[in-house]
């Protein structure tokens, strides 16, 4: 590969000097031009790419019998040693899809790093070309869609053939040549054609999961080749083109198949080419560009050029660097609360410290932004899962999204794909109606399904909403009896019913199918979201549409944190989970059966955890009206933490308490407090799970 790319760079500087050095004007080529085909013909010859170099040969023959004066007819030769300069970048890019120069294919394919590299760019390709090829089944006519595309398997299918991936290298190929009869206006992009080259990016993301588990040193199997897949695509890429006028014929080049031998060029050929350099006269040379190394080459420098303003770093790094910041954060804090310091009035020290304590959050700040990625990437993922299933439940859906450039946790980007897709799917199966149901309703034909992503108070709320029949409160009460998961709704809202979808085992569907109702596996969801420290909120209207609300966090690196006090331990409970607090009066706290304490809040009996019993600690009284009651939901269930005091609300980095005591019951995590004592986080589904733990004696 570095020979490849050392080859292509000096092509592409000969082509630029040629451009530069007045060509066009007919001025002749300058002389920096013949030592550079010197330098190519020398590195193809070093590195055996002999096609390369037998051309390199051609071009410098001509330009010596030339010389670099303006001769009679200039523009015309110039046009011949363009025409010079496009056959050696078609040899280049020949020798991609035979896997780079024979010098280095011997080594590439067992480099790690540059196979950990092809994964991760060619994910970001196979990212990119999914949402334009959905664009361009909306609107076969988008050419910068198309272009795109194009580009993208173009390189995949170059890096593949590096890396002798020759089942990726063929694929690719295939679907380039597609694309390319496509851009000739040689073919419309149908659903078939565009089904064709969904699936062979799915085949194609396949071959990604088997090299990346492989890097890992891990066993995997490379996935079996699709004949039936590549007839498709092969008899799409090869129809026979109408004719053409000459003069385009004469342009035109039809991709070859990669799996054929590119024959070098005959030693007639290379005379004809050099004569026609040398002697080019008032008979214009056609100059045949390669068809596609040019646009391609134009828009991966425009890309480079707006790469150049980022960095790509591995994770592990970004990762230590935010925790560095975390420590950076604690060791200011620790500093600013120490005795010796604190009661130090010197007005220079006081502003040292507001100076460092400034610079210290400005640096959490963008350590923390750095791990912050945006959520539209995981918004068209879902694209291509809406246009599937509504092909499948014959549905006309039109999914659209807002809030895009909204940025979250990368952490909670990733553990939000299953529970996103598992709801979209549930909304397409039982949520929105078939088109005869619709246009009986009075509803247009197709449905519409919103994603969309906004801040609100600190936290990201998405909202994945349809405007179908809704969730039916009779059928849930119905069920949720059936299933024994309440014995009557008497006394429950709305919301809590519509609640109960997320119930362990409640279920609408019987048939096994990779589709659920909606509700199957729904508890699923919100456990991925509860463990995000996240909660969901329903609202739904009968035959109107149904909203479901995430509310999440921005990151799990921190947490708002209402800091309580038990005796002489320091506990943190979660701000988002916590409701309301008060001090109980006598009439508050209720004994069940003598054994529960239950506490009577708004009218409503909820359990009553005391804390210094459920962590063994002392505390300062024993009587409720001496303490502090806290309201707190987990789980779509309200209970209620008795502690002594509340200290106050703080942001705290979360620490891990290792491998030793990271099971204990009801403990999330730890974090350092001001004062440098360590201040556990709550788990409080685990609390509230536990509870029967917490009883009077």
């Amino acid at each position: 590969m570095p020979e490849q790319k050392e080859l292509r760079r000096q092509i592409d500087d000969l082509a630029a000097q040629s451009v530069v050095g007045g060509m066009d004007a007919g001025d002749g080529w300058p002389s920096s031009c013949v030592p550079a085909v010197e330098r190519i013909r020398d590195t193809a010859s070093r590195v055996h790419a002999q096609r390369i170099a037998t051309i390199a040969a051609a071009v410098l023959e001509a330009m010596q019998q030339v010389g670099t004066g303006p001769p009679a007819g200039a523009l015309d030769a110039s046009s011949a040693l363009q025409d010079g300069i496009a056959r050696l970048q078609e040899a280049v890019d020949q020798e991609e899809q035979e896997g780079g120069t024979p010098a280095s294919r011997t080594s590439l394919a067992q480099d790690p790093e540059l196979l950990s590299d092809f994964v991760l760019e060619s994910r970001e390709y196979l990212t990119a070309i999914e949402a334009q090829v959905l664009t361009l089944e909306r609107d076969p006519c988008n050419s910068e869609a198309l272009h795109s595309v194009f580009r993208g398997f173009h390189t995949i299918k170059g890096l593949a053939g590096f890396l002798e991936l020759w089942d990726v290298q063929k694929l690719s190929h295939e679907v380039e040549a597609i694309l390319d009869r496509a851009r000739n206006f040689q073919l419309t992009l149908t659903g078939t054609a565009i089904d064709a080259i969904l699936q062979s990016a799915d085949h194609l993301q396949r071959w990604l999961s088997h090299l990346e588990t492989s890097l890992k040193n891990q066993p995997s199997a490379p996935p079996a080749w699709d004949e039936a897949l590549f007839s498709r695509v092969h008899a799409l890429s090869s129809l026979q083109s109408p004719p053409e006028p000459a003069a385009e014929q004469a342009q035109e080049q039809v991709p070859e198949p990669v799996t054929e031998p590119v024959p070098e060029p005959a030693s007639g050929e290379l005379s004809s080419m050099a004569s026609a350099i040398a002697t080019a006269g008032t008979t214009p040379v056609p100059v045949q560009p390669a068809p596609e190394e040019t646009p391609v080459a134009e828009g991966a420098r425009g890309e480079r050029r707006s790469e150049t303003l980022a960095v790509k770093v591995d994770t592990a790094k970004l990762d230590y660097l935010v925790d560095m910041a975390g420590e950076m954060v604690i060791a200011e804090s620790l500093v600013s609360h120490d005795p010796e310091l604190s009661g130090n009035k010197n007005p220079r020290l006081q502003r040292n410290l507001a100076q460092l304590k400034r610079i210290t959050t400005e640096l959490q700040k963008t350590s923390m932004s750095m791990r912050l990625v945006p959520i539209g990437p995981l918004f068209r993922r879902m694209a291509r899962l809406v246009r599937d299933l509504s092909r499948q439940f014959d549905k006309q859906v039109e999914m659209e999204t807002e809030g895009d450039d909204i940025e979250l946790d990368r952490t909670i980007v990733e553990a939000l794909a299953d529970p996103l897709m598992h709801m979209v799917r549930n909304a397409l199966d039982h949520g929105i109606e078939s088109p005869k149901e619709r246009l009986a309703q009075g509803k247009t034909a197709a449905a519409r399904l919103l994603l969309r992503a906004q801040h609100q108070a600190g936290h990201v709320v998405i909202e994945i909403a349809d405007d179908g029949r809704g969730l039916d409160r009779a059928k849930i009460e119905a069920k949720a009896i059936q299933k024994g998961l309440i014995a009557s709704t008497e006394g429950m809202g709305e919301n809590e019913i519509f609640n109960l979808i997320f119930e362990p085992g409640f279920s609408t569907a019987a048939k096994v199918t990779n589709v659920s109702g909606r509700g199957v596996g729904m508890d699923v969801v919100r456990r991925h979201v509860e463990k995000l420290r996240g909660r969901i909120e329903i609202h739904s209207v009968k035959q109107k549409g149904s909203s479901f609300l995430l509310k999440l966090p921005l990151t799990l690196a921190m947490i708002d944190g209402l800091v309580v006090g038990v005796g002489a331990e320091q506990y943190i409970v979660p701000l988002f989970a916590v409701r309301e607090m008060f001090r109980p009066t006598e009439d508050t706290i209720w004994t069940v059966q003598q054994r529960s304490e239950m506490a009577l809040v708004r009218d409503t009996l909820l359990p009553v955890i005391r804390l210094y019993r459920r962590f063994h600690v002392t505390p300062k009284s024993e009587d409720p009206r001496q303490s502090v009651l806290i309201v707190a939901e987990s789980e779509s269930r309200r209970f209620c933490l008795l502690v002594d005091d509340l200290i106050g609300k703080q942001e705290v980095v979360i620490k891990s308490l290792g491998e030793t005591f990271k099971n204990i019951p009801g403990i999330a995590g730890g974090a350092i407090m001001g004062d440098g004592r360590v201040g556990l986080i709550l788990e409080l589904d685990r609390l509230f799970k536990d509870r029967t733990c917490d009883t009077t004696h």
